[in-house]
């Protein structure tokens, strides 16, 4: 099988032995579970309000659960450790349940909502929430939330600090769900902080040591020197390259001698460039005249016709 699939079936799994407990363990007032797999078998942790209503009167009570969840869920060799609830009005679970008997028993879901997330907040949590979802009232189903504190909705604290629980109450007109949230007292949020009081504040300055100004002085020191020194190096540059021997030189005539045969061949190809630049002139002032000239001979032979017409 794939891990997917395998999470998949442990998920079900949990949620089909959560609901068993919810049922067997009503009345001893069922407050969670945790499950884990052991080298031994099954560990099942078992929280509840009245221990010895789950264990039964020498046991029998557990040995019974303890056969079914062989015979039901098919788990190899669980062991149950059944653990009692310090602070009843804490617990998500068994909160969300006595609610859910309230409503069923006939209290007016406004009354019994308040008055249990008082109860809650009165036992030292930090923040609650109780939402009732179906038909409270009327045909028309709704939602009713009652909020106290400062409660999670999401995000890892929501997983890790928030303690839920859920159960139905079964009604006349239909069912309703009872969701409750908690936030316990000294839980650590992410976001808390603290302000202390009356604290010396001495104790957490470091101050700077003496010798750090004579260290930065010296330290100026060293970076003055060494731009002196980077100073007198080009000076000596400087001088050095002021004091080359002459036969540096020599290029420099070589250089200037062949100058002047460059320029006394380049008036060659201008002198060609200009004669060439003549006869295109005298070739366009014929052509201009022979051009005139045909035009005064049409004109005045356009003259005589007219005359002799």
């Amino acid at each position: 099988m794939a891990d997917e699939q395998q999470f998949i079936e442990n998920g079900i799994q949990r949620t089909q032995i959560n609901e068993f407990f919810q049922e067997e363990l009503d009345r001893a007032g069922y407050g969670g579970m945790e499950v884990a797999q052991t080298p031994m078998g099954t560990q099942i942790v078992l929280k509840a309000e009245k221990p010895g209503m789950v264990i039964g009167k020498g046991g029998k009570n557990i040995r019974k659960i303890t056969s079914e969840l062989e015979e039901r869920f098919d788990l190899d060799d669980p062991q149950i450790d059944v653990q009692e609830v310090d602070e009843p009005d804490l617990n998500a679970q068994i909160v969300a349940d006595r609610l859910a008997n309230a409503l069923e028993r006939g209290w007016y879901f406004r009354k019994a909502g308040h008055t249990t997330i008082d109860r809650i907040m009165d036992s030292g949590a930090l923040g609650a929430e109780i939402v009732l979802s179906g038909k409270v009232t009327g045909a028309r189903s709704r939602v009713e939330k009652f909020n106290r504190g400062y409660i999670k909705h999401n995000g890892e604290p929501a997983d890790d600090i928030v303690d839920d629980g859920q159960s139905v109450a079964v009604m006349k007109l239909g069912t309703i769900g009872v969701t409750v949230k908690i936030i316990p007292p000294h839980a650590e949020l992410p976001d808390d902080f603290q302000v202390h009081e009356d604290v010396d504040v001495s104790d957490y300055i470091v101050e700077p040591e003496e010798e750090g100004v004579e260290e930065l002085l010296a330290g100026e020191e060293d970076t003055a020197a060494e731009a002196q020194a980077a100073e007198d190096a080009e000076i000596t540059d400087a001088s050095t390259t002021a004091t080359e021997p002459e036969s540096t030189d020599v290029p420099e005539e070589v250089i200037e001698e062949a100058v002047p045969d460059e320029e006394v061949q380049e008036p060659a190809p201008d002198a060609e460039i200009e004669e060439e630049l003549d006869e295109l002139d005298e070739e366009v002032e014929t052509e201009a005249e022979e051009l005139l000239s045909e035009m005064e001979d049409e004109d005045e032979g356009e003259d005589d016709e007219e005359v002799q017409g």
